[in-house]
């Protein structure tokens, strides 16, 4: 169907990685997502990592680590202290991570994260963006709307078992997937008003 074709295309975003300035991660639970950013950092990537997260606004706590997984038993306060434990235990030294810990959803995660680079007055041309497969299209796009001077490539974990292969096929991945679309639209259109009304967006 070409439904199913161009909605995996528009969502899962991937791209090899290159040599960058930094590896921003945007909040979340899962200890994978640290890993697959300190893997980056190990193999020369990139001089940085910027964890970022507070937890979910929804919840309004920090999400507990899902049984079985590396971080079970352990008491954080912020998505951001996980990701900084796990970086640290994978070989990340703390001088290499600029931790912000206050974002609670996509688009601050993003926008925080530009405050901390502006404030260490970073330059970022190139960089990683790691974070869910299923959720790329929507982290790249608020992650480009802050950083849009620079070139962002996405570097995804495939997490919950769904990946641009088969996440059609179970009522999670379709439900997750679809939720993703339908997130966009709606914080899209409540940012680009914004933007429009205080005239801080420009269309080429």
């Amino acid at each position: 169907m070409d439904f199913i074709k161009d909605t995996t295309e528009y969502i899962f975003l991937q791209n090899e990685p290159v040599k960058s300035d930094v590896i921003f991660l945007p909040g979340s639970s899962n200890p994978l997502l640290p890993r697959h950013a300190a893997e980056l950092y190990s193999k020369g990537y990139a001089p940085y990592v910027i964890p970022s997260g507070k937890y979910s606004i929804k919840r309004g706590a920090y999400l507990p680590s899902a049984p079985g997984t590396e971080t079970e038993g352990i008491i954080y306060k912020t998505e951001c202290e996980m990701y900084t434990d796990i970086l640290l235990k994978a070989g990340v030294p703390m001088k290499a991570i600029l931790p912000e810990d206050e974002a609670q959803y996509t688009y601050q995660n993003a926008v925080f994260t530009r405050k901390l680079t502006d404030k260490k007055e970073l330059q970022i041309k190139r960089a990683i963006l790691v974070c869910h497969a299923f959720h790329a299209r929507r982290a790249y796009t608020y992650y480009k709307w802050a950083f849009p001077e620079s070139e962002i490539l996405v570097c995804p974990v495939v997490t919950n078992e769904i990946s641009r292969d088969n996440w059609y096929t179970t009522d999670t991945g379709r439900c997750r997937v679809m939720g993703e679309l339908t997130r966009l639209g709606a914080q899209m259109a409540e940012y680009t008003q914004y933007a429009f009304e205080h005239n801080t967006i420009e269309i080429e």
